[in-house]
């Protein structure tokens, strides 16, 4: 016997979801939580602001499949988190945590691939998030957690290392997402 499809709280054009509540509300912490990572670097209250706005990653997308996804939670989610990842990059840079290589690295990937999604898309091939690019995102949001975490300051060599390895990730699922684009290219001429 088929199974009967599943009847989400909220259609795909639905707006003002729980969802998006905590997408926004992630986004308007974020900007005390970056303005004390580039004011004071690492901190205790830093480190449990970031992990409350990046936790709440978690919790959005947990509300969205529960509820159901939309089209305004698939633009606002991501958009969160390249504020939050490029924001928490930069505010440690600026902290002098970090050396600005590797963060404009993170950047132009960033900006290159969402001009690339873009463009894609008005060739009408869709790039939506990989699996790559959900490990490439915890493994940002923990770099910077590393950062600011107050008690792993004198081991600067762990700080590096969580640094390029989200460096390394970050490219890594750039070169998937033109993988799969040109493969979709391919295969609609």
């Amino acid at each position: 016997m088929p199974e009967t499809p599943r009847r989400y709280r909220y259609g795909v054009d639905a707006v003002l979801t729980p969802a998006n509540v905590v997408t926004i509300i992630r986004l308007l912490l974020s900007i005390p939580v970056l303005w004390l990572i580039a004011a004071q670097g690492a901190t205790w209250i830093a480190l449990v602001g970031w992990l409350i706005v990046a936790g709440t990653d978690w919790l959005d997308g947990y509300i969205a499949r529960r509820d159901g996804i939309t089209r305004s939670g698939a633009f606002l989610d991501p958009l969160a988190d390249k504020i939050l990842v490029l924001g928490g990059f930069g505010a440690l840079a600026i902290a002098g945590r970090y050396h600005w290589i590797p963060v404009v690295i993170v950047f132009a990937r960033e900006i290159g691939i969402s001009a690339y999604r873009s463009l894609a898309a008005r060739r009408g091939i869709s790039l939506p998030a990989l699996q790559m690019g959900k490990v490439k995102a915890v493994v940002q949001f923990a770099a910077v957690a590393v950062a600011v975490a107050p008690f792993l300051t004198r081991w600067g060599w762990l700080t590096t290392g969580w640094l390029w390895a989200a460096v390394a990730i970050t490219v890594v699922s750039a070169l998937d997402i033109l993988r799969h684009g040109w493969r979709d290219a391919r295969l609609r001429s």
